[in-house]
């Protein structure tokens, strides 16, 4: 069978990044303040988020990973082929590569980890057959070093997939401890974890380059101030995402803090359950019409963290937004007259209006990170202005991620990267009724718009199709969008080099150093 190979662009940023590692001596413990994801969890059958822990924590990696332009390049691969009908993908792993147990990163260690059973995990199946299918059939090659994985149906390219978090290669044979000790390539490993607290983390030995820290200190911080205070008062030296407007200000303006932002592919959004009163399309729509984003994003609540849009896909991809348009835009007195005119109505004075005979009060779940808390309160004050109840219900990631399967809940804020694999594809998948669609929702033509998506090819028809599916999903309000979010790394004198990635799945690299 003809093959042809994937390019894979090898950035200037990776580039660089391995020189500063090779030329660093390693030098003392990075102190790391983060927020808590998965409950500490770096298990990826736990759940999705659990597996970007593995990453962002340095101790996993994938055969492949994303630039900051999000183009895919190799990482524990060499190379990728692809046959004509982009079926069956050869995959050459990098020769001498080692786990941090000491094993070699063979083809079928890199087999075995992809097979592992991803139906079994503790809550279900938590890594996607979005990513790769259940049916690929994988074999490996040992004396060529080259995994073969050959699909059912065709993917435009599978090595972005494979970049994913979830496919992180782990020593699957040898781990005994996945929740908090996984086995896998990175330039840390773990030596400690105390639960609530976080990770004491030491340098792989067995790394293929010089690891620049004998070892992180990785707290966890949940709340933006006192992360900020952490790296003032000298507790920590380097943060993910202050989303508290003034600390992040100061923080810019004070010459002894790098504050270090990334171009967002990030939206943040309100899964919307159609199995409640949000199913109905007069309160669903109207709710929609009665939430001023555009004034939430620029008000100093969100500092321009925040870019408004209406779609679930952010304004700065190439995606048709422009073409877009929005029915439901700001407007409260369309909203209420729509409720009123449907018989929507407050009968008992309580200012509640009534659906069924029973008040309308949702469930708004959120957590308090990436100024969702913010978000959320936000479009409370606005949906109290058309007689639409809120219950809050603030949690943490895990917990909000444990409402969605079984439907917990009405309105749930999360922030989501929509381009996960190098294109939305995945993401897109969140409104597909056959598959893990939590918000309920079904649209005979978007459900058809992502099949044929799925066997598309050609990139202008690609980008077509998701126009399209981005425009019935506006036109059913089915989706509550905050705006797109901009990550941050900030980080102080005490480190010499750190940078958020347009991905946001690299954390704890070779590239942060110490300072010089």
């Amino acid at each position: 069978m003809k093959k042809s190979k994937i390019a894979l662009m090898t950035g200037a940023a990776a580039v660089l990044s391995m020189g500063l590692a090779t030329s660093s001596m390693a030098a003392g413990t990075l102190n790391f303040g983060c927020q808590n994801y998965a409950g500490g969890v770096i298990n990826p059958l736990f759940q999705e988020s659990a597996s970007w822990n593995t990453l962002r924590y340095g101790i996993g990696e994938c055969l492949f990973k994303f630039s900051d332009s999000m183009e895919v390049e190799p990482w524990l691969a060499e190379s990728c082929e692809v046959s004509d009908d982009h079926k069956t993908w050869t995959i050459k792993i990098k020769d001498g590569l080692k786990f941090s147990d000491g094993c070699d990163l063979t083809a079928t260690k890199v087999m075995e980890s992809l097979l592992w059973d991803k139906e079994e995990g503790p809550n279900g199946t938590s890594n996607p057959e979005k990513y790769l299918e259940f049916e690929a059939e994988i074999s490996a090659d040992d004396a060529t070093n080259t995994v073969t994985i050959v699909t059912q149906t065709a993917y435009v390219d599978l090595s972005k997939n494979l970049a994913h978090p979830t496919m992180c290669i782990l020593d699957v044979a040898d781990t005994e401890d996945f929740d908090h000790h996984a086995i896998g390539t990175g330039p840390y490993v773990v030596s400690n974890y105390t639960e609530e607290v976080g990770y004491d983390l030491v340098a792989n030995e067995n790394y293929r380059e010089k690891v620049p820290y004998d070892g992180v200190k990785l707290l966890y911080m949940g709340d933006a101030t006192a992360k900020a205070m952490a790296l003032q008062n000298g507790q920590v030296d380097l943060v993910e995402n202050i989303t508290n407007v003034a600390d992040i200000q100061a923080l810019q303006e004070n010459p002894d803090y790098t504050v270090d932002i990334a171009t967002g592919v990030r939206c943040g959004f309100s899964w919307v359950n159609f199995d409640g009163p949000l199913g109905n399309d007069t309160v669903r729509k109207a709710v929609m019409m009665a939430i001023d984003s555009e004034t939430i994003c620029a008000s100093p609540l969100v500092g321009g963290l925040y870019t408004a849009g209406y779609s679930v896909l952010p304004s700065n991809l190439e995606y048709g937004y422009d073409s877009l348009t929005n029915p439901y835009a700001y407007d409260v007195d369309g909203a209420n007259a729509m409720l009123d005119e449907a018989g929507i109505v407050d009968t008992d004075g309580d200012g509640i209006r009534e659906l069924d005979g029973e008040n309308i009060v949702l469930k708004y779940s959120y957590y308090d990170n990436r100024l969702l808390k913010e978000f959320s309160q936000a479009h409370h004050m606005y949906l109290d202005a058309i007689g639409i109840g809120v219950n809050e219900n603030e949690s943490d990631s895990e917990g909000c991620w444990a409402e969605l399967a079984p439907g917990e809940y009405d309105l749930s804020n999360n922030n989501w990267t929509t381009v996960g694999t190098g294109d939305p594809t995945a993401y897109l998948a969140n409104w597909y009724s056959k598959g893990e669609n939590y918000s309920r929702y079904h649209n005979d033509e978007y459900d058809s718009l992502y099949e044929e998506l799925q066997e598309e090819l050609d990139a202008d028809k690609r980008v077509e199709i998701i126009t399209r599916m981005q425009q019935i999903l506006i036109d059913d309000a089915a989706v509550l969008v905050d705006g797109y979010y901009k990550s941050s790394m900030i980080y102080s004198k005490n480190v010499g080099n750190a940078h958020i990635h347009t991905a946001d799945y690299y954390w704890l690299s070779t590239e942060i150093t110490p300072a010089e």
